[in-house]
């Protein structure tokens, strides 16, 4: 799993050097203020490797990934910019992959974006120049061969280690290892999971990446998200694309008294992680606690994740 960045990401060098790392998640605010930014970050901070910022996620107008990354390096956390090719043609985001690299931001994961339909915004024009393949594509040229997609020379190469996100659920099922190997093939590093929640499934889709030795070209990142209640759970089971919540969690859930039910879903997230702890090919876990970040750092102790490596 060579990759042309030298370890100026930690991430990188962590996984490199073989650490189980767990990731964690920052969802910018709906506006310019900066100190909800900080105050996640101080939930985080000491408790993950890495922390992803969403970029416009469900397709609303928030502070920019870019301008969260930039904050959360200022408070001594390692951002990860995601970027979707929703918004941006490939002059937009090659020079915003330049800018990363000069702001000190070196882990990068590529998406297509949600659709803009999705959002408040639904009369937007999406750009889509590219998808995320495209993305990472031209990423690895930017850095491996110091040339844009037009093929002009660039002035310093940006150092970035390459990500993307995989859904192990959605269908066609036997699709899914055909996307995660052209994805690789197109030079990702790294990839963080949709959250998992079907066990089995995910323990099946895991094998196929194994037995096609993608786990020795790629580190794979398990997305775990805590369950705060019955609502949240049901909502994911019936409204989420491509994802499957089995009865079984929502009835665990019913069973423990109201006031209980966010421990509850606690517990079930750390049960996940020791699971996927003993997955094959699994590298480590993508920790997203939305909105809920003060119980990072008992679902990281309580998996037996801290102190996390220097």
């Amino acid at each position: 799993m060579s990759g042309g960045n030298g370890h100026l990401s930690g991430l990188h060098r962590l996984l490199s050097e073989g650490k189980f790392v767990i990731t964690g998640e920052c969802g910018p605010p709906k506006g310019a203020d900066r100190a909800t930014v900080e105050r996640k970050a101080a939930y985080l901070k000491g408790n993950v490797d890495a922390v992803n910022v969403t970029d416009c996620q469900t397709a609303v107008a928030r502070l920019s990934s870019f301008g969260t990354c930039v904050i959360l390096k200022e408070k001594g956390l390692e951002p990860t910019l995601q970027m979707t090719c929703r918004d941006r043609n490939r002059i937009a985001l090659t020079a915003d992959v330049f800018g990363a690299h000069a702001c000190g931001i070196h882990n990068l994961l590529c998406l297509t974006g949600d659709h803009q339909k999705f959002g408040n915004h639904p009369e937007a024009r999406g750009v889509y120049d590219i998808d995320s393949v495209g993305l990472i594509q031209m990423v690895r040229r930017l850095r491996d061969e110091g040339r844009t997609l037009s093929g002009d020379e660039v002035e310093g190469k940006p150092r970035i280690f390459i990500g993307a996100a995989v859904n192990p659920f959605a269908d066609p099922f036997d699709y899914r290892v055909l996307r995660l190997k052209k994805k690789i093939d197109a030079g990702c590093q790294f990839v963080q999971t949709q959250c998992i929640y079907d066990m089995e499934r995910f323990d099946e889709f895991m094998k196929r990446v194994v037995d096609a030795g993608l786990h020795k070209r790629c580190h794979i990142l398990a997305g775990v998200t805590p369950f705060k209640s019955v609502g949240m759970a049901r909502y994911m089971q019936k409204s989420v694309p491509g994802m499957i919540v089995p009865e079984s969690y929502i009835e665990r859930l019913k069973g423990v008294p109201k006031e209980k039910r966010a421990d509850e879903g606690v517990k079930i997230a750390v049960e996940q992680i020791q699971k996927l702890r003993e997955t094959e090919g699994v590298a480590g876990v993508h920790l997203m606690a939305i909105e809920w970040e003060e119980r990072v750092a008992e679902i990281v102790k309580e998996a037996g994740l801290l102190p996390r490596p220097e």
